[in-house]
């Protein structure tokens, strides 16, 4: 089982690789099986599959859109880190859109066990591409 340090350590790398369009380390920053939640829909991406096909569309489709992005805070505790960010993205009609986005890099025991996005729907949809529409409802769970 790796360490709360261990884990800050690969948390702080999938972002930094995110950011370089690195897919290779950001795949090998994850889990076997991780779980990307895109928030406040309440939907799901499951498996490794899924996350490589995610990233396949970000990199080259998404980045490019990107104008500008300053991340606003970061946070960490024992579950995983949490980062704000305000993106500028250019729309198809060449206008900037102004998005902001909170993306929770969630601790697995290893690596990271996936990430929970919560941003628009248009700023998800924007960035997951096609997985949006092959995203599943998260099941209701009872208290």
């Amino acid at each position: 089982m790796a360490t709360y340090d261990e884990l800050l350590a690969i948390a702080l790398a999938h972002a930094k690789a995110e950011g370089e369009d690195d897919l290779a380390t950001t795949m090998a920053t994850l889990e076997a099986e991780p779980v990307y939640e895109l928030q406040p829909m309440g939907l799901r991406l499951l498996g490794r599959a899924r996350a490589q096909r995610y990233y396949e569309w970000f990199f080259p489709n998404f980045r490019p859109r990107v104008v500008d992005y300053a991340r606003r805070a970061e946070w960490a505790n024992e579950h995983g880190v949490a980062q704000e960010y305000t993106i500028w993205v250019r729309a198809d009609d060449g206008s900037v859109e102004r998005h902001e986005v909170i993306g929770i890099l969630v601790f697995g025991t290893e690596a990271l066990s996936g990430e929970r996005v919560y941003g628009s729907e248009r700023i998800l949809r924007l960035m997951f591409g096609p997985l949006y529409d092959e995203a599943e409802p998260i099941p209701a769970t009872s208290s």
